[in-house]
């Protein structure tokens, strides 16, 4: 009898499965997006979603790992470099911001000028008082270039301060906040004039503002040039805090500066101003001019 031979399985196996892809694809690919080999694919994925996501960690930990130990095989002397680069970065980004605060400064004196078509000189603060006493300020311009005791000194946004006595290449500077300084002014909403004074505690007190002026926080006050101490319109400060009516002999009004003088470098030395209030000129029941500031 012949001897039968065993069947081979595995090549007919494997050409069974080779037609079963190729049926599967062609099928995935005609049917849509709901076809049950899509959703069998969706049903996979939600499956095996939660196993990636550690698998994921332990790599990423792995990297932290292999970096931490180059980190910590790198020599004393790149790591002194790292340092140094650091501290040459912080530098320069200190610097950029300090040109930025000065070229804001500057603007915005340039800007004062013109709305005030002012005719002075910038200078620079080189020197401040340290006590409540006297809050003055230094700059580096003096006789030699024209400045006098008693000329108004504008910030980048208002005034700070006048000319209280000159040297050669120096002047000294009263602060509006100095308890000896009183400077005319007048409320710009109605017209109503006072005197702004300086304090111990740094602060501006309006007074002797007629009893029946209603003054409301938010009040823009100006110089009011009467005693011929400063320039007529040049920006004080605003309200910003009134203790009783009108009416009130006791009543305290608070005027916040509108420059803060330890906050910038630069300032002018007004010679000459258009003085433009910004409203029609009016009488206000208040201070006279011989109450301004002292020269």
């Amino acid at each position: 009898m012949r001897e039968r031979r065993p069947l081979r399985i595995g090549p007919i196996l494997c050409a069974l499965l080779v037609v079963v892809c190729v049926l599967a694809v062609v099928v995935y690919q005609r049917e849509g997006a709901t076809g049950p080999l899509h959703s069998v694919q969706a049903a996979v994925a939600g499956i095996i979603a939660p196993l990636q996501g550690p698998g994921e960690a332990a790599s990423g930990a792995v990297d932290d790992l292999g970096q931490a130990q180059a980190d910590a095989s790198a020599s004393e002397e790149t790591l002194s470099a790292l340092k140094q680069q650091n501290a040459e970065l912080r530098n320069l980004l200190a610097q950029a911001e300090e040109y930025r605060l000065k070229a804001q400064d500057l603007e915005n004196l340039l800007n004062l000028k013109d709305i005030y078509e002012i005719e002075g000189m910038g200078a620079h603060v080189i020197g401040r008082s340290t006590d409540s006493w006297n809050q003055t300020i230094t700059l580096d311009i003096g006789e030699s270039s024209g400045v006098k005791p008693g000329l108004t000194v504008m910030g980048s946004y208002g005034v700070v301060g006048q000319v209280a006595s000159v040297a050669d290449r120096s002047c000294t500077v009263r602060l509006l906040t100095d308890p000896q300084s009183g400077v005319a002014a007048l409320i710009q909403s109605n017209r109503a004039e006072g005197i702004v004074r300086g304090s111990l505690d740094g602060l501006l007190y309006l007074e002797n503002v007629a009893a029946d002026v209603t003054v409301e926080p938010g009040d823009v006050v100006l110089t009011s040039g009467l005693g011929g101490s400063y320039q007529r319109g040049l920006l004080i400060g605003s309200v910003v805090k009134v203790e009783g009516r009108a009416g009130d002999a006791t009543r305290t009004i608070v005027v916040s500066p509108n420059d803060i003088t330890h906050g910038y470098e630069d300032v002018i030395v007004v010679f000459e101003a258009s003085g433009d209030t910004g409203g029609d000129e009016g009488s206000g029941d208040g201070a006279s001019g011989d109450k301004g500031a002292e020269g």
